[in-house]
């Protein structure tokens, strides 16, 4: 970042458990963002927001806006997200919004229209930033593993993981026939967003193991147990990649540098902080070998890999209004969306969906 650059600005729509990452990474990071107010429709909730974060509560959009934030953060439930896209549309006014974009097939053909009036919309989608995945794209992307044919993700539910298996495939707005399978068993409870259980009880599961056949024979393939997996000590994350000339299998790489010459390498996370090391503790970035796969262009930032990711979406939308580079669009999000939607229809139904190409993949 420039040295005289001023700060990103942006105002909140939404104060809850997800909007507080964007704040945080605003406090964290004052030299780069700066949130400048947020919308809460609950005026009792004021006072309490205002000591906790240090910006200004407002009851109405016009209010929020009189800021002049350079965009805005839409971070509210899914089904009145529709309303607030069209209205800042009206105004104008460039937006961040959380994943979905919309709750129905319906509703996104409705929001493409909006594009077409010029809307300046980006999905805040994160997976893809966060640093291992981020490293795996990078390979997947680099030419080492060939021609990449096959995906496997067990790390996130529905549109996150599509995401991610779309982008490691390739894959752009092209059709695909799914085939959704549910299972259920026991597992003890695990963690959540409040912290570690209570007991040790167990719980019933549901895994869901679809496959995606692509056009031009690429295949997809999402196994994720809802929801224990997001949080569970004992059910790790999983990812497989296989290309014509190698693959990765979680933090392996193998490769060949040439027909007779097989290479293996761990992908390695390197932070610092550890032992003797005074730099803070902080997240450097991926190595494989001597190639450093990704860098944390947060550093020395101390954030998780999710606030990463996140103040990731948040950078990459201060360059999306300043330049009008997409890094993930509402056509991204929507395909994504609705190819999550196509899984629980097949599940419905215990048949193959053929999905049909959408307004947006023009």
């Amino acid at each position: 970042m420039d040295a005289n650059s001023k700060p990103s600005r942006f105002a909140l729509i939404g104060a809850g458990w997800r909007a507080e990452f964007f704040l945080r990474i605003a406090q964290a990071l004052p030299e780069r963002f700066s949130a400048v107010g947020a919308l809460l429709r609950d005026p009792t909730k004021h006072a309490p927001f205002e000591a906790q974060w240090g910006i200004p509560a407002h009851l109405t959009l016009e209010a929020l806006l009189e800021s002049k934030p350079d965009f805005v953060v839409l971070s509210v439930p899914r089904e009145v997200v529709p309303g607030f896209l069209e209205t800042l549309t009206d105004l104008n006014m460039p937006v961040l919004c959380e994943t979905p974009p919309a709750p129905k097939l319906e509703d996104m053909i409705g929001l493409h229209k909006l594009t077409e009036r010029g809307a300046q919309i980006q999905i805040a989608e994160q997976y893809a930033f966060q640093p291992i995945h981020a490293a795996r794209l990078a390979l997947a992307h680099s030419g080492k593993l060939g021609t990449v044919h096959q995906a496997r993700v067990s790390v996130a539910h529905d549109y996150h993981a599509i995401s991610l298996i779309r982008g490691l495939l390739g894959v752009g707005f092209e059709n695909a026939t799914i085939r959704a399978q549910a299972f259920h068993s026991n597992l003890v409870v695990s963690p959540d967003r409040s912290g570690p259980p209570q007991d040790n009880q167990l719980e019933t599961q549901r895994t869901i193991l679809t496959t995606f056949e692509f056009e031009g024979g690429r295949l997809g393939v999402f196994d994720f147990a809802e929801w224990s997996q997001y949080f569970s000590w004992i059910r790790s994350h999983r990812v497989l990649v296989q290309g014509t000339h190698g693959e990765i299998t979680d933090e392996r790489l193998r490769y060949l540098a040439d027909h007779r010459t097989p290479v293996q390498l761990d992908l390695v996370r390197r932070d610092a902080g550890h032992g003797g090391n005074l730099e803070g503790y902080h997240h450097q970035g991926i190595l494989a070998g001597s190639e450093w796969l990704y860098r944390n262009p947060f550093a020395p930032a101390r954030f998780s890999d999710e606030e990463i990711a996140i103040a990731s979406c948040l950078a990459k939308m201060a360059h999306y209004v300043a330049t009008g580079e997409s890094f993930y669009s509402l056509a991204q999000a929507s395909q994504d969306h609705y190819l999550g939607l196509m899984i629980h229809r097949s599940l419905e139904t215990d048949s193959a969906i053929k999905t049909e190409t959408q307004p947006w993949a023009s």
